[in-house]
């Protein structure tokens, strides 16, 4: 199979993998997220155990990964740079988590729950679009690229 090709199917594959682990993980269920947040109330513990286990594979993954001078299907890793806190990350993180508490999902269990469209779902992947859509439109704004 032709490298080109090849970089998409990985893609493809780990996003499916990703997607499954979620469902499988009840991630795709709004009640089961809401109640996980909803820490002063009837809190339900089970994501303990999938972000448990998203650590521990991401502590296993990363140092078998690293250990390659290079990815499989990229000459160098890209790894982030940055370390400060500015104030364009604590906003969208701010954010990320009012929308997640408000509607039980996060956009990677959002996409994996489009098959079963519901108008909260719906009403969450609009506000998501448009919030991506406003950020480059202020982000453009702010480098003088009108």
């Amino acid at each position: 199979m032709k490298a080109a090709l090849l970089k998409p199917v990985a893609g493809y594959l780990a996003g499916l993998l990703f997607g499954l682990g979620l469902a499988v993980g009840g991630m795709t269920d709004p009640a089961r997220v809401i109640g996980f947040l909803d820490i002063a109330g009837a809190w339900d513990p089970t994501l303990m155990f999938v972000l448990g286990g998203a650590v521990i594979t991401t502590f296993i993954g990363y140092r078998l990964v690293f250990r390659r001078a290079a990815p499989l299907l990229a000459g160098a890793f890209q790894l982030p740079t940055r370390r400060d806190l500015d104030a364009r990350l604590l906003g969208g993180a701010a954010l990320f988590g009012i929308g997640w508490g408000l509607s039980g999902y996060c956009p990677g269990p959002a996409v994996a729950s489009l098959s079963g469209a519901s108008l909260p779902l719906v009403a969450m992947l609009a506000s998501m679009v448009a919030g991506w859509w406003l950020a480059r439109r202020l982000a453009s704004r702010a480098s003088g690229q009108h």
